[in-house]
Order: C-alpha cells, then structure tokens, then sequence
C-alpha cells in the first residue's frame, strides 16, 4: 500500500514544530476594562456573589463560579449551584421588537472544576407544552435552528470573530458549531459534551457539561473568553440573547450569534493543565455489493476492511488529525437536483474528515453575514434560483480555490483515498490549516494515484478583518497530460462599523499548457443595514484559470453585480413584520472578446409575516449569448442570442405549523420555448416529535418548439423524500428515496446511526440505484450494497 511520502507532508510537519506565541490579539474598543490582564470590552467583572454586570450598550460581563462536585447532568437542575447562585437573565429582546424585554423569563448558570464547563438554564414558558415547536431530535440537523431553543456560544480565544456554540430543544436535540470570521458556521464538529433537558412547571431545563478537553483555548490557568446565550420562542418568532443585538445583526434570528464581536464577556475560568489530548479512532467496515455498471460486473460480492484516524492537540490551540484507509461509506448520498444551465452543479461536502475545521479553508469570500444581501428569505432559504440565477447581491460565479470533493471522488465516483493529515489551529492572531492527501490509482474513473496538499494561512488585523495566502496543489493534473497543477491566491477582508464590508482576492493557477490568462480577482463592498443594504461586486476569471482542487463554475468571463434592498418595518399591519423591496443587476462579459455574454435584471418583493410566515415574488429579464451549440436540460440549443423573462411566486409555511416548507410556481420564457416550474422544497410533516417526513419536488414542463421534438423529452423532474426516526439525539434510523426523469434513476439510501458511546458510532447502510421509469414495477437494477461499520474512540 502506498502512503503519503515524507516530502509530501513536510510543510505539515514544518507547521507542527514552529515555536508557540505566548500572546493573543485582542480587539480594544473605548472604554473597555482588564481582567487578568487582558483587555475585555464591556463592563468591569462582577463582584461575587454577583454572576453578571451590565452597562447601559447592552454589554455583560459573566462571572463562571467553580463547583466542588460535579453536575449531575440530567436535566434537574437539583444541585446546591441552583440554590446558592443567583441566575443571569434579563435577556434582552432581539426581534420582533428591537431591545425591548422578553416575553418569557430565562434563567441560566455558568459553572466549571477541573474538567468541564457547565452551562445550565431554567427555560420558563407560559403556554402549555403542546404549543412549543420542538420536532426533531436527531443531533445537528438543521431543522433544529427552527426549534424553540437554549443555546450557548463561547469564544475561547477571546479574539472577537472566532467562537463554538451549543444549542438544545426541548426534546434534548442539540447541536454543534464552530464560527470562522463571524462568517461561516460549520455544523459537522462534533466534539465530546453532554447535553440534557428536563421539564419543571412552568417550562423546561436545560444542563450541559462541555469538556475543556473538546475546547481549545489560550495557553494560562486564567482565561477569559467571549460568552453570548440565545432563546428564541418560534410561535412567536421571537430571539432573545444576552446581549442587545441590533436587527441588522439578528436578522432573520438565526444570525445573531454568528455575530461574535457583540458577545458578553466570561471571567473566572480556570482551565487544568493541558494534557497531550491524543484520541484514537479505529474502525472496521464490512459489506456486500453488487455493480452492474462496470466491467466486468460484480454480483453480491462481499468485503472487509480497517482503518484509523488519529487526533493529537499539539497544543491548546493547535491540532494535528491522521487518517489511514479513509472509508466514507457511512455518508449519506448526495441530493438530486434539476439543472437549467449550461455550468456545473455545486455539490456539498458531506465527509467528516473534511468537514470539521473547514472555515480556515475558505477563501475570497468575504462575511456571509456582513454585507450580503439582507431580507434574502426564511432561515435556511437558498440565494441561488433553481436556474442557477443569484437571488442577491453577491456572485454566484466566483471560483473556489479550495474544493474538497475533488479529492477522494471523480466524477461523482469514489477513489480509494490511502492515508493524509490535517492540520488547523491557531498560532498568536494567525489561523493556520494544512492538509495533505494521498488517493489510490482507480481504473474504472481514470483516476491515477494523486496527492494533493493544500496550505492556508490568515492573519487577523484590525478588529474584525483579515488578510491570508492560499496554495494547493494536485500531483497529477486532470487536464494537462503530464505535470502537476498548482493553486496560489492571497485575499483580504476588511469590516468597518457595524455593517460594512470590503473584501476581495487575487489568485493565479499553473498548467502545463495554459501559460497565459491564468489569473482570476475579485473585489466586493457591501453594507446591510436593518433598512437598507446594497452592494457592489467584480469578478474576473481567465480562460485559462484552472484550479484542479477548487471548483469553477464558468470561466473566460467578467462579471459586475449591482445590488440594493429596502426593508421597512410596520408598525401599523400587525399581522405582517416587514416589507422588502429589492433589486439586482447582473452583467457578464466574455473576458477575452469583451462581448455581452449574459445579463440577469430582477426585482424582488417580500413579506414577511409576524408568524414566521414568507412571501416573495421574484421577476428576471434575462440574456444569454451561446457561442456554439449548448447542451441544456437534454435539449441542444443552437448558437444564438436570447432574451426571457420569468416570474417566480413562493410562500414559505414557517416552522410554527406542523405542516411546513416552501411552494413555488415559476412560469416564463426559456431560449426558444418557455418553462413552467412547480416547486415544494424544504418540505417538513412532523408525525411524532421522533418522526418526520420531508419532501421535496421540482417538476419543470419545458417546451421548445422550434427544436420540433415530441413533447416532454426536455421536462426535468425530481422527487426527494427523506424519512426520520430518531430513537434518541444520538441514534435515529433515516431513508432518503429519490427519483429523476432526467437521469431516469431511482435511488433508496437507508442509514441507521447509533452512537453507543461517546464519539463511538455503529453504521448500518443500505444503497440501491436502478435505472427506471417510476412506474415500471421490473426496473433494471445498477447497484446496491449493504455496509455495516463500526468504530471506537480511545482517549489517551
């Protein structure tokens, strides 16, 4: 077996042994005081027996009080911590009315000893239990975010930007995030804590038990870290937090924390000794398959294999992850989608390995919070139309330098990956990520044994910018012949006052082969107010620019997009909370002839209703110029300029009904033809508080008529249905049933999780595909198989 050489890991290895900063960068802003030490924004630390001290900006300052025994974390709240305490609330109200009290009372502790953080609430509630939106149990999965819930977020650095977060329902669900930049949350950490929930009359409660072993933190046995806490009450749309958070921070509720800058402070800390934190993860798969597809063909063909991953905290704030005979057969498949464009379609990251910690990773686009559009829809809502349009004011053509399904997958197919590593954590006010990994030849893809390394580098500045360097690099190259491909790009982003932002980059590629117009930049600003937002952004990227480890969704092209929103507030209609009105232009030039290659023109409006209810009508004049004959939705459209215009209707049912999700209707021209597009996304039936069905469909009628083809051959249609029952927040049993006229597949993927130990799982997994019309009972079979894995965490 081959694995990665020394060579291809010396920068890892280089990034390990470099001598540890002593200090960490603070944000200082006027009038801030010193606890330890350090400098914190907000009022002075409390006095005991005092826990908390506020100021008249809505700042607090969290005193944690040490427990001499430990919790007993069961969701009671029965310890003498509860009695001899006296809790922090006076949450302060974030929407629906800006500032103000909330409508029910919340009561929470922090504690800590000598190995974990307890964070514990007494979450009062006036309506019966029957009215609390709580529906899913299953942990980090998103409907969670649209649950009442008690959530904490910590910033451990205390470096303004960075943060964790735990959030619970009443049903015990939880999840578990890191915060990058204030910009990008990453659900798929999934550390080490114990988290339950318990009922009381008059409300439920809440315990956790959060590891300082799971936290990385600054060196020293006095710390003093960012603290924000977050209740929201759904019936009533309403999100409260400790701190006072302006609308255009809170915006559709689910962001406000991810504004870390605005936290609370925490004293009193004290942290044990770091240990060397080393955790062992072995795993053994076995399974049965049976692949129709390839040559020759494979009939119920069983199997076995092993393989490990390794973590080791180098130091509190940096961690080293290896992995040997990496295995993803756990995962779930990728979701169907329907494709009008003529670009490729973007697919999520689903793998653990490359999941947690990716924030360092990304790059040249800037705050998702700061900036983007504003009044863009319901939490959750997506920015790109299902035409592959921008909804907002940023592009949805900027390349990515670093995409991490290109490592381990070609063409949608998986590739042996041998073994690699990961590095991420902090240096001093430098975030550092390294990987490096080795894949396996694969014969049946044209797959040739690759490694591909990928360095990243940012440097806080300021209070909350940055500026960092990129370089990936991919062994053997797809496109060249011979030789390797290499990615190198810098970028920068720059947050001014509450809203403002600049960010942008300049990256480069090399090919053998492609010696010119290799260069892609990009330069953006954008302001979001609660009232107001717009935008201004540019984007180039050369014919040439070819980053083999990234994604790139068109190419030869310079795209300008002009964006600007009004959102006022009603005070007078009380059943609506506020209206949008926005507008965006689009305008892409073919970068090396200059000629107008498309143009997108669309206003949009919105409702949004007091009981979390949307509204939104969309109307798109659009132009495209093809240059040769292009396939599209199956269809050949000739060479050609095009003018179409469509309207888009959508009501978004809120996650207060126990029926919820989107419907859309689209109807409009198309190149020659027109298009009608019926649409249910986001679709949820909650059954039991442990069961739900949520189904999506997307039916698309295209007619072309000057192409003289029988009717229906270009219509795209999928239907998804996704299945839950979750046993526990650590067990649920899912089936993801799907069906796509274009591809004509229909695809059955049945997943059974159980974590019988923390951070130990069993994996049951059963995939078919078959090539099929949905109403043919004798489908032909492409493949199946059965998995079963299993794996062990050893802490050392």
């Amino acid at each position: 077996m081959l694995l990665p050489s020394p060579t291809h890991f010396g920068l890892v290895a280089a990034l390990c042994v470099l001598p540890i900063a002593s200090g960490e960068s603070v944000a200082q802003t006027p009038g801030s005081t010193e606890a330890n030490g350090v400098s914190i924004e907000g009022p002075p630390a409390p006095t005991a027996p005092q826990v908390v001290n506020r100021d008249d900006q809505g700042r607090a300052t969290i005193r944690a009080v040490r427990v001499l025994e430990p919790l007993q974390i069961d969701g009671t709240l029965s310890e003498p911590l509860y009695e001899d305490t006296p809790p922090i609330s006076d949450f302060v109200q974030g929407l629906p009315e800006e500032g103000a009290d909330p409508t029910e009372r919340t009561e929470a502790w922090v504690a800590f000893d000598d190995t974990n953080v307890y964070v514990s609430a007494r979450v009062w509630d006036s309506a019966p239990e029957s009215d609390w939106v709580a529906n899913e149990m299953r942990r980090d999965s998103p409907t969670l975010e649209l649950n009442d819930q008690f959530g904490v977020f910590l910033d451990t650095y205390y470096d303004r930007r960075n943060g964790v977060g735990f959030f619970v329902n009443p049903l015990g669900g939880f999840s578990d995030l890191q915060i990058t930049n204030e910009e990008d949350a990453n659900f798929d950490w999934n550390p080490i804590a114990q988290i339950r929930t318990g009922r009381f009359d008059g409300g439920w409660t809440v315990e956790m038990a959060l590891p300082f072993r799971s936290l990385r933190y600054r060196p020293g046995s006095d710390q003093v870290w960012g603290i924000q806490m977050r209740r929201s009450i759904v019936r009533k749309n309403e999100w409260n937090h400790l701190t006072f958070l302006p609308f255009s921070v809170v915006g559709n509720g689910t962001r406000g924390a991810m504004r870390v800058s605005r936290y609370g402070t925490l004293v009193g800390i004290e942290p044990p000794p770091p240990s060397r934190n080393l955790e062992v993860k072995p795993y053994a798969i076995s399974g049965v398959e049976t692949d129709r597809t390839v040559e020759p063909s494979i009939s119920n063909d069983g199997y076995a294999d092993a393989g490990l991953d390794v973590k080791y905290g180098i130091t509190e704030n940096l961690t080293a992850d290896f992995t040997f005979n990496t295995d993803f057969a756990q995962v779930e498949v990728d979701e169907q989608q329907v494709n009008l464009t003529r670009f490729n379609l973007f697919f999520p990251e689903k793998r653990e390995f490359f999941l947690e910690g990716r924030g360092i990773f990304e790059f040249g686009n800037g705050g998702r919070g700061v900036g983007s559009t504003g009044g863009g829809g319901p939490p959750g809502s997506s920015s790109v139309s299902s035409s592959g349009r921008g909804r907002g004011g940023r592009s949805v053509n900027a390349p990515s330098l670093f995409y991490s399904r290109r490592i381990g997958l070609q063409d949608g197919e998986p590739v042996p990956i041998l073994g690699g590593g990961r590095l991420t954590g902090k240096i001093g006010s430098f975030d550092i990520g390294a990987v490096g990994i080795r894949t396996d030849g694969e014969p049946t893809v044209d797959a040739e044994g690759t490694t591909f390394t990928v360095l990243r580098l940012r440097r806080e500045i300021l209070a909350r910018s940055n500026i960092g360097v990129l370089f990936g690099n991919r062994s053997s190259s797809v496109l060249a012949e011979t030789g390797s491909n290499r990615t190198y790009g810098a970028d920068a982003s720059f947050a001014f006052m509450e809203n403002l932002q600049i960010f942008g980059y300049y990256a480069r590629t090399r090919t053998d082969g492609l010696d010119e117009r290799d260069a892609s930049y990009r330069a953006r600003a954008g302001y979001r107010g609660d009232m107001w937002s717009g935008s201004l952004d540019h984007v180039v990227v050369g014919e040439n620019f070819n980053p083999e480890i990234g994604f790139l969704r068109r190419r030869d092209f310079r795209e300008t997009n002009v964006f600007g929103r009004v959102s006022p507030r009603l005070t007078s209609i009380s059943s609506i909370r506020r209206l949008t009105f926005a507008g965006v232009l689009t305008y892409i030039e073919n970068d090396g002839l200059g000629f107008l290659a498309t143009r997108n023109r669309a206003g949009r409006f919105e409702i949004e209703f007091e009981n979390g209810d949307w509204f939104t009508a969309v109307a798109t004049d659009s132009y495209e110029r093809l240059t040769r004959d292009t396939e599209i939705s199956g269809a050949t459209i000739p060479i050609g300029a095009y003018d179409f215009r469509d309207v888009e209707l959508t009501y978004f049912f809120g996650p207060q009904r126990r029926i919820s999700g989107n419907v859309s209707l689209t109807r409009g021209s198309f190149y020659s033809g027109d298009v009608t597009s019926l649409g249910l996304s986001r679709g949820r039936v909650e059954v039991l508080p442990q069961l739900s069905i949520e189904p999506s469909v997307e039916f698309n009628w295209i007619d072309l008529p000057d192409l003289q083809v029988s009717d229906g051959e270009f219509d795209q249609h999928v239907a998804r249905t996704r299945v839950t029952y979750s046993l526990s927040p650590r067990s649920f049993l899912s089936a993801l049933v799907q069906y796509n006229t274009g591809s004509e597949t229909f695809s059955t993927n049945v997943r059974l999780r159980w974590e019988w130990a923390p951070g130990s799982e069993l994996f049951i997994v059963y995939t078919e595909d078959r090539d099929t019309d949905v109403l043919d009972r004798w489908s032909d079979l492409s493949s199946r198989a059965l998995v079963i894995k299993v794996n062990r965490l050893l802490q050392l």
